[in-house]
């Protein structure tokens, strides 16, 4: 009987977090559909999450607001997020399946170095990150020194490297990859099969989970960034969707209704991603426990 109870408490507390956790997208979506004038307008606590008039047509006219290329802006961030997630993939599971199911000397050494990288702040590394490729040889412009030029400033590489590899995914992989036994292996190789072509035909197939994991973080990494594009892009062009909505909220400071109303179109794509993924995202999480 105690233990019933206490699964209605914590049913019930998750269920009220849950209800406070929606609250800012709920007003979020309701001054989306809001005049000006209403949102400015004081009412009661239904007021801000029930618009008296729905404006459908916030939605086309944010976009159409101001000038700004939003399609570029988006195709920039897509780019971006799909490129990354493909390249991250191939060199997080490969490094996950080597210090994992290799044995090679230095492997423990290598991998601890590795996490280090976990415990180091991302602002620690964004000077040298930018120095790096601002004087990258014979990119940009640049000589043998890595001067004269821009480097590789202001182009999608520049969003895309620091982004491509990472601790946390060869973490997820390779305590993930330490889960399948070592006889899977032994009868592998009995059949012919070399190293490759066991994490190929074997491993991969095996770990969809942690692929979604892995693929639904990175998605949110790149795709909510805006400290990163902000420093290194200047011109249109090459500008993300987090850094033109805040420069859009500055230009259109008063604009609440078309702000909120591109803010929804934003994190859109990444609403569907989590839920199409979720199933396998939790998964992924519980198969990449840590074993002794």
């Amino acid at each position: 009987m105690l233990n019933r109870k206490t699964n209605v408490v914590i049913l019930v507390l998750l269920l009220v977090l849950s209800l406070v956790m929606l609250v800012p997208f709920m007003v979020m979506i309701s001054t989306a559909l809001k005049s000006m004038d209403e949102i400015y307008t004081r009412g009661g606590i239904l007021h801000f999450f029930i618009p008296d008039t729905i404006h459908w047509e916030n939605f086309i006219d944010a976009f159409r607001f101001g000038g700004a290329n939003w399609l570029k802006y988006f195709w920039n961030s897509l780019f971006v997020t799909v490129v990354t997630i493909l390249i991250s993939l191939c060199i997080n599971s490969t490094a996950g399946y080597a210090f994992s199911r290799l044995n090679f000397r230095g492997r423990d050494t290598l991998f601890f170095a590795s996490l280090v990288g976990m415990m180091i702040p991302p602002q620690a590394t964004i000077v040298p990150v930018f120095f790096i490729l601002r004087h990258f040889p014979f990119a940009g412009g640049n000589n043998i020194l890595g001067q004269g030029g821009t480097g590789f400033i202001n182009t999608h590489f520049a969003l895309i490297a620091p982004y491509l590899a990472g601790a946390y995914g060869v973490f997820l992989f390779r305590q993930h990859f330490l889960n399948f036994p070592k006889s899977l292996d032994d009868a592998a190789t009995v059949d012919g099969l070399s190293k490759f072509g066991i994490f190929i035909r074997i491993y991969l197939p095996l770990s969809k989970p942690i692929f979604a994991t892995l693929m639904t973080t990175k998605a949110i990494q790149c795709w909510n960034d805006y400290t990163w594009p902000l420093i290194v892009t200047s011109s249109e062009e090459m500008r993300t969707l987090q850094v033109a909505l805040v420069l859009f909220k500055d230009s259109v400071a008063t604009q609440w209704n078309y702000l909120m109303a591109v803010t929804c179109i934003i994190i859109l794509p990444l609403l569907i991603l989590f839920f199409v993924a979720q199933k396998s995202f939790v998964e992924g999480i519980v198969s990449s426990g840590i074993k002794g």
